[in-house]
């Protein structure tokens, strides 16, 4: 029996998922991560009959990688793997639809690595490990940009002069695999917001917001880059320019000012603690409150600006780590929101259930899956 694999190769970890056709579509029989790749890499794999955690040690992606497949083995049998389907960050103006990768399309990716410093380059990473270890399985790319390629032009340019958007400077926005899952999901499942007013937040370590109409998308708070609108794990968010012209001029190389904005800035930075929202949830320290006060801040303005790009509010969806899980944080963003039709559950909203309103405005919690996007992707071009 054939079977699809997704992985989604970050720069720390491996997420993985393996399906295979049943009788509603896919079945997802295996699925996992490579946690923390390094000197001290962790594989998790949960199969239907169990979970299990193991340390591999020393571990690069083709490494971790290969740890994957060895405890694959034994759940796949004699199953085939007849495409693996990757995430890809950046897809440039040029890639939007799910596409089968080869070498010379993986080099004309990479030179989009300058926008996602990130995560572009161990995407293609995983993506050269997997065509080593699956040569005669399809390789498809997925791309998280492609979902908002139809925004509106004012919703995608910036007030430059016209031969920077065509030279491909606009908002590309990301996390367009998890909005993509959201918006069918709740299309599905909620037939009253069919042609709905939607804003989506997808709240993890990586931080952003879209409104759809529908399922068209409509806006984003991210942009060219995956630092723009809200305070991340260790991303700074919305920034003045001026303030990166300032730090240089104060001797602070391009480089540096760089590093400083995706690495040591965001909740990180502004707590002096940790990333972890469940550490920040958890201090009694005033930086730590500060930088949650601000976190909260930022998404709740957020919400004023896509209410008013998408003319109107009817559903508010949270997903992503923090927002499936942070039960404190959804609070805290829908309190005094009465004037948007916005008010919740308290027993509801801390039990994570999917439906938390109470108000004209509906409030969910959903469980995203970008994987399974990846593998319908697969199987489609299969």
């Amino acid at each position: 029996m054939p079977a699809v694999l997704t992985l989604n190769s970050g720069s720390s970890s491996i997420k993985f998922a393996v399906y295979v056709p049943g009788s509603g579509g896919l079945d997802e029989i295996a699925s996992g991560q490579v946690d923390a790749l390094g000197p001290a890499a962790k594989l998790i794999l949960k199969t239907r009959d169990e979970k299990t955690s193991t340390e591999i040690g020393e571990a690069d992606h083709v490494a971790g990688l290969r740890a994957v497949l060895n405890a694959l083995r034994p759940v796949l049998g004699e199953t085939h793997i007849a495409g693996v389907g990757h995430r890809i960050v950046h897809g440039g103006t040029k890639y939007a639809e799910p596409i089968r990768l080869d070498e010379t399309l993986l080099e004309e990716l990479d030179e989009l690595s300058h926008l996602a410093p990130l995560h572009q380059p161990p995407n293609l990473t995983g993506v050269r490990a997997a065509m080593t270890a699956f040569p005669d399985a399809i390789q498809v790319g997925c791309f998280d940009t492609g979902f908002h390629r139809g925004h509106p032009f004012e919703n995608d340019t910036y007030a430059l002069p016209k031969r920077f958007y065509e030279e491909g400077i606009r908002r590309y926005g990301f996390h367009g695999l998890s909005y993509d899952y959201v918006s069918g999901y709740v299309e599905e499942h909620h037939p009253d917001l069919k042609d709905a007013r939607i804003i989506i937040a997808h709240l993890g370590n990586g931080c952003s917001m879209c409104c759809v109409k529908g399922r068209a998308p409509i806006a984003s708070t991210l942009g060219f880059s995956s630092m723009d609108g809200l305070p991340m794990g260790t991303r700074c968010g919305q920034l003045d320019p001026g303030v990166v012209f300032h730090l240089m001029a104060q001797g602070m190389t391009a480089d540096e000012v760089h590093m400083l904005l995706i690495k040591e800035a965001g909740l990180k930075g502004m707590s002096g603690i940790s990333n972890d929202m469940r550490e920040l949830l958890a201090s009694d320290s005033p930086d730590a409150a500060n930088a949650l006060s601000y976190y909260v801040s930022r998404i709740r303005r957020e919400i004023g600006s896509l209410t008013a790009a998408n003319g109107g509010l009817d559903a508010l969806v949270f997903t992503g780590g923090i927002g499936e899980n942070a039960w404190q944080i959804r609070e805290r963003v829908c309190e005094g929101m009465a004037f948007f039709g916005i008010a919740i559950d308290p027993a509801a909203n801390e039990a994570n259930r999917e439906i938390i309103s109470t108000g004209r405005t509906k409030v969910l919690v959903v469980n995203t899956n970008e994987q399974l996007v990846i593998a319908r992707a697969i199987v489609n071009l299969l």
